[in-house]
């Protein structure tokens, strides 16, 4: 009987001797991942293997590293987060709270639709400062998708009224790590950007300036930014979980039952 081939770019496998069904060494874009990379390897650096098929840089690599640092937790303010910490008050299961978190994560308000808008405007505009103005100005005018209208300039804060000192410190310290030009030119043109679109800097806009920086196309980056911001809704859920609906931060003081309606 003939073996059908599993066809993927990214990885593959020998068998174990006499059992087919199970890997005896795994390799990904090359590298042997239990023989090689296993106590080697950072985390960054699998990452970076499998979305762009080779090995970062040392500069990419320590710039992953700090962005995920970054994004790990965007704090209970964050609709990702509330909404899986809503999972875990509740008492969903695991795999349920994770795709709430998900599901609201993957928006245009600071999510991964968000950053995947940008990092499409880095691709149209690139350090163009015109082109970046054209298109502020007309967020709109290059729409191809059903999404519904962005109601902001992707990668900017609709409700902020200064830029977040925790953006201005992880847009310095990545413009730091960077070796390339997007996330500087972002860093010498953040006030300017700022005044055109009338809105401060958001963390995704940071983040989608590192995704191109690191090579990855606006699909990739959508997907890493999902990835990266799950860490923080997990704990959140789980400290949730813990503590109770009576000692759920939000809304405490406002919720009052009626006792005639119940």
């Amino acid at each position: 009987m003939s073996e059908t081939p599993i066809r993927t770019r990214l990885w593959r496998e020998e068998a174990e001797p006499g059992d087919p069904f199970t890997a005896a060494a795994a390799f990904c874009q090359g590298y042997d991942v239990y023989g090689e990379m296993l106590g080697r390897a950072r985390w960054a650096d699998m990452i970076h293997l499998l979305l762009c098929g080779e090995a970062p840089t040392p500069d990419r690599g320590r710039l992953l590293d700090a962005l995920a640092v970054a994004l790990a937790n965007p704090g209970p303010r964050d609709p990702m987060v509330h909404a899986a910490m809503c999972g875990g008050v509740g008492g969903s299961t695991a795999a349920s709270t994770l795709m709430a978190a998900l599901a609201v994560g993957a928006g245009q308000l600071g999510g991964g639709r968000e950053v995947m808008l940008a990092m499409e405007r880095w691709r149209d505009c690139g350090t163009d400062l015109a082109a970046w103005e054209r298109q502020l100005r007309d967020p709109q005018a290059s729409k191809t998708s059903s999404w519904p209208d962005a109601e902001h300039p992707a990668g900017f804060s609709p409700n902020g009224a200064v830029t977040a000192t925790p953006v201005k410190q992880t847009l310095a310290c990545l413009a730091g790590l960077a070796s390339g030009a997007e996330l500087r030119w972002l860093a010498e043109q953040r006030e300017k950007l700022e005044e055109i679109a009338g809105l401060p800097l958001s963390m995704s806009g940071v983040a989608a300036a590192a995704y191109v920086e690191l090579g990855l196309s606006p699909a990739q980056g959508e997907m890493l930014h999902l990835l990266l911001r799950l860490p923080g809704a997990a704990a959140h859920a789980l400290e949730q979980q813990e503590l109770g609906f009576k000692n759920f931060p939000f809304y405490a003081n406002d919720l009052q039952l009626d006792s005639e309606a119940v």
